[in-house]
């Protein structure tokens, strides 16, 4: 009789867990491991941020293509890959086509066992040039941060100044592909967790190229990793087509550097006015 009722009790309680994963995800996900169920039920939190939290101002999201391949290129910051998303939803509800944007996340995030499933299921893919090139040939709109990790790991005192572009990664993508680059400036994330200083040697065992000490973690625990209220904007600039160089000049380094930089500059230009214009961290 208690074996029975033991059973009765494990059979509902493996059908409550069933229940409730499913209340949360679908059964069906893309190659990639996106999930629109996941997507829809964590949407509401993202946009209390977007909407509420930082009030994200958008400029020139028409300059986004309506349709077909596209990669928007912007600068990183912000510790964690808020900004990301921020650049998904304002394509998402700003843009005239409610295009859906795939970021490309970068190994630190893709990688870590507590984030890497939310990023996949919510749409991000792990960043390599495979990825990359899949996704373009299927008409996505794609998002990358050739900063990557010196993007989000710089220090406060060096907010708002890109670093390099890697190896023009993103230009050897556009080219291949024939998709226009557009160039993308978000300001208001260097202020949500502003980097004093780096603890490498914390990071180093838990896997990640390192620690940042703000002044609210870790001093304050788990509430230090609730992002301040500053106001973002994101301003989209006219798209780059690079189709006249052909798809083998993916293979020249000097014109992928040039080219790298000439987009790296455009950027810098347009935070540079963003923040020259605002009057206040959190009031824009």
């Amino acid at each position: 009789m208690d074996a029975g009722l033991s059973g009765i009790n494990w059979t509902t309680l493996a059908q409550l867990q069933k229940a409730l994963y499913f209340a949360w995800h679908s059964e069906d996900v893309d190659e990639f491991g996106a999930d629109r169920r996941f997507t829809e039920s964590v949407l509401p939190f993202f946009e209390f941020l977007y909407t509420v939290w930082w009030r994200v101002e958008t400029t020139g999201i028409e300059r986004v293509p309506e349709r077909g391949p596209g990669l928007i290129v912007a600068n990183h910051s912000g510790v964690l890959p808020y900004d990301g998303v921020m650049i998904k939803l304002a394509v998402r509800h700003e843009h005239p086509a409610r295009r859906d944007c795939r970021m490309l996340a970068l190994d630190m995030f893709a990688l870590l066992p507590f984030l890497a499933p939310m990023l996949a299921k919510s749409g991000a893919v792990r960043a390599n040039p495979e990825n990359g090139e899949r996704l373009l040939e299927k008409g996505e709109l794609v998002g990358v941060f050739p900063e990557c990790v010196k993007g989000v790991g710089k220090h406060f005192r060096e907010r708002y100044k890109l670093a390099r572009f890697g190896r023009g990664g993103f230009v050897r993508l556009a080219l291949r592909t024939g998709a226009p680059v557009i160039p993308c400036a978000v300001v208001g994330a260097e202020e949500i967790h502003p980097v004093l200083a780096k603890a490498d040697w914390v990071g180093r065992p838990l896997g990640l190229p390192y620690f940042p000490i703000t002044p609210t973690f870790p001093i304050l625990g788990p509430l230090g990793v609730v992002p301040l209220p500053s106001k973002w904007s994101i301003d989209f600039a006219d798209p780059i087509d690079l189709r006249s160089y052909g798809p083998e000049a993916a293979d020249d380094p000097i014109l992928v550097n040039r080219l790298s930089e000439d987009v790296r500059t455009t950027i810098q230009g347009m935070i540079d006015g963003r923040v020259a214009r605002r009057r206040s961290v959190w009031f824009g």
